[in-house]
């Protein structure tokens, strides 16, 4: 495969192809970046470089190091906290107790600790907040308290949240037809689907995430979305919303959830179309800028500039920790309203479960999909954001908690972390509630 296209593969944020992963990886303590030696020394020796043009930077175990230096390795926009002091959490650690929560892994006998799921899963930092404390905070890998670390396809949460207060305020019609708010869209796939089905990702879109062909359409948009200059001889799409124009139909709208970022990167058009603002922009003056943050945020952009609405945030534990407390608390946050509870409370209903189920994710039996937000539809009435190789806010309203999880798994795709996380999630909750 071509440099370029496997470099550009960063910005989907998605399993990229030659990744070591498919085969028996290191484990957490022998792949950390440090014990690696990736990028140390003055300059670093050419066996520990991780840098551009490179084809494999977001491969394992590269890729632990990687997730904490985008902006090293891509042009990104700045998400601003403003110029405020920051609003500091309280503080009731119960580090030691939590450590020691047991729990089954799906469909294991076995018990297992939540200290030893926090290696298993290739933990880079873990916060837990409980009552509006912080109750747990460690970090490894890659990250410290002051670093910014890749939260991939969380950023579509945000980029969904956003859509969410725009429909709340009456700014966006969430029945209306993209091609009346995009127009250059009307002769795509999107045209004709609504707003609701976009953010809901019940498209009917012809595009195929199949890495081991190379004229797959993922590679196109790769190729697209390149901030990079592009080749002699390119003549396909330039940028994000180039290439969606392109998208063709498949199926029927309405019909069934089809996880495709192209439909995050079309709602971050519509957004911006209607805001007047950047989503890097319109995510610091509703959010970021007002709901106390420790530090700026980052997005990855194309080579017009344009932000990756689908996966290209970075951001610090903590202030993903304040997005969680915000969901939480209905959109409320340090005795601040920044959005009205409704958001939050369409956001719960959740999507059509009969179309999730259509999508056939077996750690997620049960769940839906709204405003870009997983619902799980459990017992606690949890939501989250979630992003490949392990990245996660999970929102638990009953216990009171917020837990948000940065790390590097050896694989991208959840599937293979949810028997060991979601288990371990509702442990803490349980342990919190009981406390």
């Amino acid at each position: 495969m071509k440099t370029t296209l496997l470099s550009v593969s960063l910005l989907l944020l998605v399993f990229p192809v030659g990744s070591a992963a498919e085969n028996v990886p290191l484990d957490a303590a022998d792949s950390d970046p440090k014990h690696l030696g990736w990028m140390q020394g003055f300059p670093p020796t050419p066996e520990k470089l991780i840098m551009q043009p490179d084809s494999n930077y977001f491969s394992f175990p590269k890729l632990r190091w990687t997730v904490c230096h985008l902006r090293e390795l891509l042009p990104t926009e700045q998400v601003s906290r403003g110029i405020g002091a920051p609003v500091p959490f309280e503080y009731d650690l119960d580090e030691e107790a939590i450590d020691a929560v047991t729990f089954k892994p799906m469909g294991s006998r076995e018990t297992m600790t939540w200290k030893e799921s926090l290696a298993a899963n290739y933990t880079d930092g873990m916060l837990i907040i409980h009552k509006g404390r912080v109750v747990y905070e460690r970090y490894s890998g890659c990250l410290d308290e002051t670093g910014k670390h890749g939260a991939m396809s969380m950023t579509k949460s945000l980029t969904g949240l956003l859509a969410e207060i725009l429909v709340d305020e009456g700014k966006l019609d969430d029945t209306a037809l993209v091609a009346t708010v995009i127009p250059e869209l009307a002769d795509s796939a999107f045209g004709n689907a609504t707003v609701r089905q976009v953010m809901d990702m019940t498209t009917g879109l012809a595009y195929s995430e199949d890495y081991s062909d190379p004229d797959a359409d993922i590679w196109i948009y790769s190729r697209a979305a390149s901030p990079l200059p592009k080749p002699a001889g390119y003549d396909g799409p330039d940028g994000y919303f180039e290439y969606l124009q392109t998208v063709q139909p498949e199926g029927t709208h309405g019909d069934a959830f089809h996880y495709k970022t192209i439909n995050t990167d079309a709602l971050g058009w519509i957004i911006s179309r209607v805001s007047g603002m950047e989503v890097t922009e319109l995510l610091s003056a509703r959010i970021w800028g007002r709901m106390g943050a420790e530090q700026d945020g980052y997005m990855t952009v194309d080579g017009k500039g344009t932000p990756f609405a689908g996966g290209g945030l970075s951001a610090s534990l903590r202030d993903l920790g304040r997005i969680g407390l915000l969901m939480l608390d209905e959109g409320e946050i340090n005795g601040e309203r920044l959005f009205s509870p409704a958001v939050v409370a369409s956001i719960r209903r959740g999507g059509s479960r009969q179309a999730f189920a259509a999508a056939g994710y077996k750690t997620l039996e049960g769940g839906s999909y709204r405003g870009m937000w997983w619902l799980f539809h459990n017992k606690h009435g949890a939501f989250a954001a979630r992003g490949v190789h392990g990245q996660t806010i999970y929102v638990d309203p009953k216990a009171d908690m917020v837990l948000v999880r940065f790390a590097s798994y050896p694989t991208a795709k959840n599937a293979k972390i949810d028997p060991t996380s979601l288990p371990a999630y509702q442990g803490v909750a349980e342990y919190l509630l009981s406390r």
